[in-house]
């Protein structure tokens, strides 16, 4: 046993039986005889705050829930020493489909032991109001947008669901204003999503070549207005012919800036809207990836 100790930092309401799952997971540490510490979220910034307080490389820090958690999470252990690791169980779970964890507790909490710790980079964005970390992307206008309209207590019931009807009524409302887009050269486009990792609403990769592990961003821009051609290039996503089709643009990068009047969303929470400014933040975090990763 290579750590000391495990912190298990678990949201209860993530999903799929969470709380159930969390008890399972600590039994399993308990079992192996892990000295275990649950700390269970009862709101929005609580797993940040848990997170903050540990700095110590000989603990794991095992991060139970969704893409919000796991958010929050790397945001309170950024610039320091302590590893973390995950077990999927939220709304969507994008890193756990960039990382390879499968859903099975026993799984990904043998992973979490005996995986592999490597430095990864990140993305910071800020605004006029505030700045965050973020580890798979940030989406600005037509995401940022269904993010944004998805209703809290229809997310809390019907998790992945009100996402889906929250960007089928965005896809109905599409009436974005453009953006400009500043990096070596000033582009326009109406809808942005920069890229940390390839995995995105799931296993669909619309930045097929990002990697947590590259110093870099890649950033996919959509350049219509069109809601016929917007449909079209959302079902390029999901066949993954989207970075040929018209209409688009797919470049790398490690900064810009993006301005305009549009919604923000950072691993698939709300952030606030544009300007905004992203930068990447190199071997920002421990991470723990399976050993065949």
């Amino acid at each position: 046993m290579k750590y000391k100790k495990v912190v298990l930092i678990g949201n209860p309401i993530a999903g799929g039986g969470a709380l159930k799952k969390i008890k399972k997971a600590e039994n399993i540490l308990k079992n192996k005889g892990i000295s275990v510490e649950t700390l269970l979220t009862k709101k929005k910034g609580d797993a940040q705050e848990f997170a903050k307080k540990i700095k110590n490389r000989e603990i794991l820090v095992i991060a139970a829930g969704g893409d919000g958690t796991y958010n929050e999470v790397v945001n309170g252990l950024a610039f320091s020493e302590t590893p973390m690791a995950i077990l999927p169980m939220g709304t969507t779970s994008v890193l756990a489909k960039e990382l390879k964890i499968p859903d099975n507790i026993e799984k990904a909490v043998d992973i979490a032991l005996r995986g592999n710790v490597q430095r990864v980079h990140l993305g910071r964005i800020k605004n006029q109001e505030k700045q965050r970390l973020f580890i798979l992307m940030a989406g600005i206008g037509f995401d940022g947008m269904a993010v944004f309209g998805v209703d809290s207590e229809k997310k809390k019931y019907f998790k992945k669901i009100a996402y889906i009807l929250s960007g089928i009524r965005t896809l109905i409302n599409y009436a974005p204003q453009e953006l400009k887009i500043y990096d070596s050269a000033t582009k326009k486009a109406y809808s942005a999503v920069i890229c940390k990792a390839s995995c995105y609403g799931g296993s669909f990769r619309i930045a097929p070549d990002a990697s947590l592990k590259k110093p870099n961003f890649y950033v996919f821009l959509s350049k219509t207005r069109s809601k016929l051609e917007l449909s079209l290039q959302i079902l390029g996503v999901i066949i993954g012919k989207h970075i040929k089709m018209m209409n688009t643009d797919y470049f790398k990068t490690e900064a810009l800036k993006i301005t305009g009047d549009a919604h923000v969303q950072i691993d698939g929470d709300y952030f606030g809207k544009t300007p905004v400014e992203v930068e990447l933040i190199r071997d920002a975090l421990n991470l723990v990836f399976p050993e065949y990763n």
